[in-house]
């Protein structure tokens, strides 16, 4: 065995000890020990306990640790607290930045066990105000877990947008006169991205791949025919498939959809495609409506456009306001009336929904009942204020482990509307988890299901649910079904949204902001409610302030009289 080995294992276990808090001159003995071995200029696991015990930095007790390891492979006192720590807590300890004291702090003060759960945590700000941390250290914890993710090839939509666009528009000024637009995952506006797709017609196929392959806009350039490939600087793959003008909507259509979508089109049409002048033609011949890009994915819309009963899509200027969010009364960032006027001045917007959490979420300063009271009073008097601007009173209550709401029925009536979601207790079996989720919709003040798996895109897979039962309750019992639109979410997946919608379901497309800026989130909910079929008539935050206001009275008056 290597020294590296020996020495991160050592160090491994010098952290662990510091997480559950062992004898802190025995962690600094290991720690250093860990060091030591790291820098000797020979391979410690050739020598003999009577020979490591002689090592500067070793010592009798470590040199026995270290035979153990290099007999064994592993230590028992090492397995021991791997046992009695959750898998998600260990991986925390490779993040650059934090030990194990910090890591320790997470666990225990916050209650979070995976990196998503702290990565969510970084973007809700709610680090900031745990001991030994800082916005620096939030920071500087957040761009490591991106890394990470980055190093795993995949990407989420929202956190490459920009650098995309940003090759789109330098490819755009050298190709002029040329014809080009994105393909593949980033044109269907997918939520996960594992490559850029880009199509680029010009008059001389051969210029272009030259002028491509000599550039410095991708690195590790390979040329197969008319396609070049490469990465971006930050390690996603890139696809150009340059052609000639002629074909480039032909093209583009083929490096749009997934597989499955472009067979089923083709399958429909008798002749050659050879040279349209635009998508829409392709689709003409097959006897079809134009799909939009987004919709691409498989076959699902095939039939839909076979009838002309495609969708119209919703779009970010259909939202007239925005639903569950939350302010410094929990682990927001901004005051209610910061972002009332941010809604109202900076994105036009009609009212605000605000949703701190519950007196169950003690680690994101849980509003108590009186606390409720006080929020209450202070939303009252900002109303009295504001022109042409609404904020409804709402909260993100707790879905207990029995299903029930965190709060008794006297204080739920007092609520504009509830956003029910669950916080904790996320280890449940798919019927656990359905059951827990049913008497939550069931509630009759329950207005909106939030986020129903708990997913953490790329982190967490979230709970497993019966989708359609859940679904299908939530039309049975009047409740709003919620589009989570921060990236991390996206949650109800889009591949549930025709399901709901076939079933006679409202959506509502959800920033869960904690700061101002977190209402543009609603964009990447409007991409992903696109992608799913939603249109404005079905979606609850497209209602104009004077409908939506008649939707929660008419669930007031049903509910309490």
């Amino acid at each position: 065995m290597e020294n590296k080995p020996i020495a991160r294992t050592l160090r491994l276990l010098s952290q662990l000890m510091e997480l559950h808090e062992q004898n802190p001159f025995k962690i600094k003995s290991i720690a250093n020990a860990a060091f030591k071995v790291d820098k000797l200029p020979f391979r410690i696991a050739e020598k003999s306990i009577e020979e490591m015990e002689k090592i500067d930095g070793v010592g009798k007790s470590m040199a026995g640790k270290i035979n153990e390891l290099v007999q064994t492979g592993t230590m028992a006192e090492l397995q021991d607290l791997l046992a009695a720590t959750p898998e998600g807590v260990v991986e925390m300890m490779g993040i650059k930045g934090i030990g194990g004291k910090k890591v320790a702090t997470i666990w225990h003060d916050l209650g979070i066990e995976t990196i998503g759960e702290l990565y969510y945590a970084c973007n809700e700000n709610r680090l900031i105000e745990a001991k030994g941390f800082g916005l620096k250290t939030q920071e500087e914890i957040k761009k490591a877990i991106e890394f990470t993710m980055a190093s795993h090839g995949k990407f989420l939509y929202a956190h490459i947008e920009q650098e995309c666009c940003n090759l789109f528009e330098l490819l755009r000024s050298v190709f002029a006169g040329g014809l080009i637009e994105f393909g593949g995952e980033f044109r269907r506006k997918c939520e996960i991205i594992t490559e850029l797709v880009i199509v680029l017609g010009s008059r001389d196929v051969e210029i272009a791949l030259n002028t491509v392959l000599e550039s410095d806009f991708i690195s590790n350039v390979q040329s197969d025919g008319n396609l070049v490939t490469g990465e971006m600087a930050n390690g996603l793959k890139v696809s150009i498939c340059c052609t000639e003008k002629r074909y480039f909507f032909r093209e583009l259509f083929f490096n749009t959809g997934t597989k499955d979508h472009v067979d089923a089109v083709l399958t429909l049409i008798a002749s050659d495609i050879d040279q349209p002048e635009n998508e829409e033609l392709i689709y003409t011949k097959a006897g079809l409506e134009y799909i939009q890009p987004e919709l691409r994915e498989g076959d699902a819309f095939i039939e839909k456009a076979k009838q002309n009963k495609l969708p119209q899509l919703i779009s970010y200027h259909d939202l007239k306001g925005t639903l569950h969010n939350h302010s410094n009364w929990s682990d927001g960032v901004n005051s209610i009336e910061e972002m009332a006027l941010f809604c109202r001045d900076e994105l036009g917007l009609e009212y605000l929904g605000m949703c701190d959490h519950s007196k169950s979420a003690f680690y994101a300063k849980g509003l108590s009942i009186e606390r409720v009271l006080q929020q209450q009073e202070e939303i009252e008097h900002l109303n009295k204020k504001l022109n042409g601007f609404h904020v409804f009173k709402g909260i993100e209550s707790d879905i207990l482990n029995d299903g029930s709401l965190d709060y008794p029925e006297e204080i739920l009536q007092r609520f504009d509307f509830i956003v029910a979601s669950i916080h904790a207790n996320l280890k449940m079996d798919i019927d656990k988890a359905t059951a827990r989720l049913i008497k939550a919709i069931e509630n009759p003040y329950t207005t909106i299901l939030g986020h129903p798996t708990g997913r953490l895109l790329l982190s967490r897979n979230g709970y497993s649910i019966d989708h359609k039962k859940i679904i299908d309750a939530c039309v049975a019992n009047n409740v709003v079904i919620e589009i989570n639109a921060n990236p991390l979410r996206l949650d109800l997946d889009w591949r549930w949204h025709q399901y709901a919608l076939d079933k006679g379901a409202w959506l509502s497309i959800n920033p869960d902001a904690h700061r101002k800026e977190g209402f543009m989130d609603m964009i990447y909910g409007t991409l992903a409610a696109r992608k799913g079929g939603l249109y404005k008539e079905r979606c609850l935050n497209a209602l104009s302030l004077q409908e939506i206001t008649a939707v929660f009275e008419a669930k007031r008056v049903k509910v309490v009289g």
